[in-house]
């Protein structure tokens, strides 16, 4: 049970208003202001963030445990004009919009007409980028075959490793003394020095934060006339003392001090997907036994502890998106990802009782943020599994599960050791990485379908008439698909080289001019390499190419070798006409192409064969190529929202999708296309290569009524299990009717708290556009296994 004090926490950060702050943006402004402009960018860097640190103003809410927020309040999110700056007209949308929307007061809008704007306009990352990429990548990104994800936000995906709960910033200022001693012995280091200072730097503001929230903590205990209270506000005082300065040594020092690491990370810089703490079991369980056994903490005091620092997650909305970033990516969710679960370093089963802890605080608290997730090993036992799926039981949408021996493997052979792969996980949707030592960043999602699209269109964009593609031949001229798909794969490659040339640049771009000397405190292994995370300091560096709408370009390729090629039952002449027409005066060609043909997510080998060709292909366009960080591409499959964007970039195609619908999400079936139950998904799903990939993301909807009994949990339970034997990485699950989620459209008001599974994350149904609410609906719902 939560007790009173976290039920009135939990009740203000539900209640609290998602507010726009100019706080971190008027003290960015005030410092580059008046900044000595021959420093070096580190060090002009660093000297920002210590302004930040030690004027942004204090805030401890009423009964709190753990202290420390991104801006002034709950849900006051900051702003990042050096890398994007908001307009005028920006702020009213961002104040009015319908959906994700942040009031904007008067004093917000004054702060950014007479002081924020006129200083940054011309100056913003976002602006270099743009300015910096060829008119080819315009082009496309217009077409919207493939957005970009640092035109606003920062690389992230970042998460902690063993490191941040072992060492304080102390520990991390003498490993810089040991890099600056070592590395002043050899030639050129000038730039290494700047960056070794300039993390000295931010080490010693993020301990002069802890502290000012000492002293507020000091004179509010001496205001206090409770005396349980005010032994609360002196303990937490003696804990910002000594965290994150030193190295935690209790389990609420553990919590106080990766708090205030978070908050220093998305202070910097707004990284994607927010900070996470990884392994949270893991990383916890050695305070929680040292402190149970030796009589200074209970379970129930631990419990509300937990509880606390999932409030403290829920407190920071993402910071607000504009544009197509807003379209790929639009919730108030920042995507920390707790990982539960897994094997330790020697491959044993990492299950513990904090694991079993945490779990009860994900279903009791039932908060959208931070996301949890399940690592599931074969070394786990099923009651673990059983737990997490009781959980999904309740249609909250957590936790997600992912297949701990799949992630392993994949670490592996991108070439990390073994043992940083089995400390790895999944942080944002379901991302791989190694936890500590990985700088992995996604550039941007990859529209597969817009290729096809243009493909049939010899290299055009039928939506606007231009010529961005190559001209691979009038597909009426084509003898048979193979000759169709020679051509698709040449469209493929060529919009992959302008997506990552364009990366290249982007890359560079932010390694110059945006380092990040906080967070390369924080990441093996920056400090020894004396460089910044954003340039490739990390032991391992990725970037990742995110490819949507599996399930629908499968079918599309599906229905026009089988139609067109095979059967010959329609002509590619009039299968191209019917797409323009968006298949007015087509009912009949629809209606085959919908019902009468093979789809993916039946395991169905006629179907399924295409997703494995394009899988392969777009494997092969991107795997290996080297990034501007020292570092490789790679891909995974995933879309956020953006299937919706996508959808509505192109036109009516050949599985029977009329114009700007939605495309399919994620490697999950096309809406309504699977027929044989979720076994016939895990079947088609497992016939990918998920080891080549760095994450895919699977969505499955269950009726209510699938519950009901005990044995139909042992059965979902079974189901996990097989397709984590086939290597499948990641699934998730719905409990949810459309029926309902049907009413919810019709009367909103009735249904504040009804929260879904999107795609990698779960939100309110209520703050989805119409189009994404819809999408959810079509999806197929499983009665049975």
């Amino acid at each position: 049970m939560m007790t009173e004090r976290i039920q009135q926490l939990r009740k203000q950060s539900l209640d609290a208003i998602n507010t726009l702050s100019a706080e971190r943006a008027l003290l960015v402004t005030e410092f580059y202001k008046n900044a000595d402009n021959t420093l070096p960018i580190p060090l002009q860097r660093a000297r920002a963030f210590e302004h930040v640190m030690l004027n942004k103003k204090i805030c401890i809410n009423p009964g709190e445990l753990i202290v420390g927020e991104r801006g002034p309040a709950p849900k006051a999110a900051p702003t990042y004009p050096e890398v994007c700056l908001h307009s005028l007209d920006d702020l009213e949308i961002i104040n009015s919009r319908p959906k994700v929307s942040f009031r904007v007061d008067e004093e917000t809008r004054e702060a950014y007409r007479n002081i924020i704007i006129p200083y940054w306009t011309g100056k913003t990352l976002r602006e270099k980028i743009f300015a910096s990429l060829s008119n080819e990548w315009h082009q496309a990104y217009s077409a919207g075959v493939f957005t970009e994800f640092q035109e606003q936000r920062a690389p992230g995906h970042t998460v902690s490793g063993k490191k941040v709960f072992q060492k304080g910033m102390l520990d991390l200022i003498s490993d810089i003394d040991s890099s600056l001693k070592r590395i002043k012995q050899e030639a050129n280091t000038k730039e290494k020095v700047n960056e070794l200072e300039a993390m000295r730097i931010v080490a010693n503001a993020i301990i002069g934060f802890a502290n000012r929230y000492a002293d507020t903590l000091h004179l509010l205990a001496e205001k206090e006339t409770d005396e349980n209270r005010k032994a609360e506000l002196q303990k937490m005082e003696v804990i910002c003392r000594r965290v994150p300065a030193h190295a935690p040594q209790s389990f609420h020092e553990a919590l106080q001090h990766y708090w205030f690491i978070h908050i220093g990370v998305i202070t910097e810089l707004n990284p994607w997907d927010s900070f996470n703490p990884g392994r949270l079991d893991q990383h916890l369980y050695p305070f929680y036994r040292r402190d149970i056994e030796n009589g200074t903490i209970t379970q129930e005091q631990a419990i509300e502890l937990l509880q606390a620092f999932w409030v403290k997650f829920n407190n920071h909305p993402s910071p607000p998106k504009m544009g197509v970033t807003a379209q790929e990516s639009n919730t108030y969710t920042d995507f920390a990802l707790i990982n539960l679960g897994g094997v330790k370093e020697d491959g044993s089963d990492a299950v513990n009782e904090l694991t079993y802890i945490i779990l009860d605080v994900i279903e009791e608290m039932r908060l959208l943020q931070p996301s949890s997730m399940v690592q599931v090993s074969k070394k786990n036992p099923d009651r673990f599994v059983k737990r997490a799926v009781k959980i999904t039981k309740t249609g909250f949408g957590q936790p997600s599960f992912f297949n701990t021996d799949a992630i392993v493997q994949q670490l592996l052979s991108q070439g990390k050791s073994l043992t940083d792969a089995r400390n790895g996980g999944a942080s944002g949707c379901v991302e791989t990485g190694a936890f500590g030592t990985e700088a992995y960043f996604l550039t941007g999602y990859f529209n597969l379908n817009k290729v096809l699209e243009i493909t049939l269109h010899n290299g055009v964009d039928p939506l606007t008439g231009k010529k961005i593609g190559l001209e691979t031949g009038n597909p009426e001229n084509f003898n048979s698909f193979e000759d169709l798909y020679e051509a698709f794969e040449r469209q493929l490659n060529y919009f992959i080289d302008i997506k990552i040339e364009g990366n290249l640049v982007v890359e560079k771009l932010w390694a110059m001019h945006m380092p990040v000397p906080f967070l390369s405190l924080l990441i093996d292994d920056c400090i020894a390499n004396a460089t910044d995370y954003n340039a490739g300091g990390a032991r391992y560096n990725t970037s990742y190419i995110q490819g949507v709408g599996l399930g629908s370009i499968t079918d599309n390729l599906t229905a026009i070798r089988k139609h067109v090629y095979e059967d010959g039952s329609v002509g590619m002449k009039e299968t191209l006409f019917a797409l323009s027409s968006n298949f007015d005066g087509y009912d009949d060609l629809r209606y085959k192409l919908i019902y009468e043909t093979p789809k993916w997510g039946n395991n169905d080998e006629y179907a399924d064969r295409h997703a494995v060709m394009v899988f392969n292909s777009f494997y092969k366009a991107v795997n290996g190529r080297p990034t501007y960080r020292g570092g490789v591409f790679r891909i995974n499959m995933l879309p956020t929202t953006s299937h919706v964007y996508f959808g509505s970039k192109i036109g009516a195609m050949p599985d029977g999708r009329k114009a700007f619908e939605p495309l399919s999400e994620g490697i999950s079936p096309v809406q309504g296309a699977d027929r044989k139950g979720p076994t016939g998904v895990i079947l088609s799903c497992s016939k990918i290569d998920h080891i080549k990939t760095g994450g895919t993301l699977l969505n499955q909807k269950f009726s209510p009524s699938f519950f009901s009994t005990d044995e139909s949990l042992d059965k979902l339970v079974m189901l996990i299990r097989s397709y984590f034997k086939l290597d499948g990485h990641h699934i998730q699950f719905n409990v949810v009717s459309a029926n309902t989620l049907r009413d919810a459209q019709k009367h909103p008001e009735k249904y504040r708290d009804l929260i879904v599974r999107v795609a990698g994350y779960s939100d309110y149904f209520n703050d989805l556009g119409e189009a994404l609410q819809n999408e959810i609906i079509r999806r197929t719902e499983h009665e049975s296994l």
